[in-house]
């Protein structure tokens, strides 16, 4: 239903640039993601699915029409109103962006404490269970300089989801793995999904993933032109 969905987007407009090189980046984007569900947003480069990801994600200012993100309007939004529902979602992004100085399990109590939690036994023993659903449990005290591309994103993937949000918004996360990896992430996403109620979108290039998705919404210049929902 959609008083319950995390996601409700009506008629959004989005633009980059000012004057003559003003740009639309997207058309009158209505989308509806259910909770629990598993999104994938797929499209050519430069159709306009990260645009979408960080407008859901409160890292760009809706210029036009309506984002409610959990219950609340992102439109005019305070900031304060806008960091309180960024520490409700998990981020996955193609660069992995970790501390080059911390260890696997010392990035990944990073997520923690975004949610103002501390570094105690019962945060260890998160962030390990984290890093093993992830095939990581003999990397937990390595720096990012002595793991893989791929290790390190998976280490990225686990900073996310050990926070428990209600929401995570993936760019291409899967980019980096090979397709075991790659499944295994997927499938972590959607039994959180079916357990917790936590709602993945994805943007991806990744055909090797899409058919776990529930759902696939496909974007070209900027306007959804197919959506794999089901109808009623």
């Amino acid at each position: 239903m959609t008083e319950d969905a995390p996601v409700v987007a009506r008629g959004v407009n989005h633009w980059f640039g000012a004057g003559e090189v003003r740009k639309q980046a997207l058309h009158d984007v209505t989308l509806t993601i259910p909770r629990g569900s598993f999104t994938a947003l797929v499209g050519p480069s430069g159709s306009g699915k990260t645009t979408v990801l960080t407008l859901v994600g409160c890292l760009r200012e809706v210029q036009d029409g309506s984002v409610r993100l959990l219950g609340h309007e992102l439109k005019g939004a305070r900031s304060d109103a806008l960091i309180a529902l960024r520490r409700r979602l998990g981020f996955i992004f193609q660069a992995h962006n970790l501390h080059e100085s911390l260890t696997a399990i010392e990035n990944v109590l990073m997520g923690l404490m975004v949610h103002g939690r501390a570094d105690g036994p019962t945060e260890r023993a998160a962030a390990a269970h984290a890093l093993t659903l992830f095939g990581l449990a003999d990397r937990m005290d390595y720096l990012p300089a002595n793991l893989s591309g791929g290790q390190k994103q998976r280490v990225a993937i686990a900073r996310a989801l050990v926070g428990n949000p209600d929401l995570i918004l993936a760019d291409e996360p899967t980019a980096a793995l090979d397709r075991e990896s790659g499944l295994n992430v997927v499938d972590v996403l959607k039994r959180l999904g079916q357990t917790r109620g936590t709602t993945t979108l994805m943007v991806t290039h990744d055909n090797r993933i899409l058919d776990r998705a529930d759902r696939i919404v496909t974007l070209e210049d900027g306007r959804i032109v197919a959506d794999s929902a089901p109808v009623g």
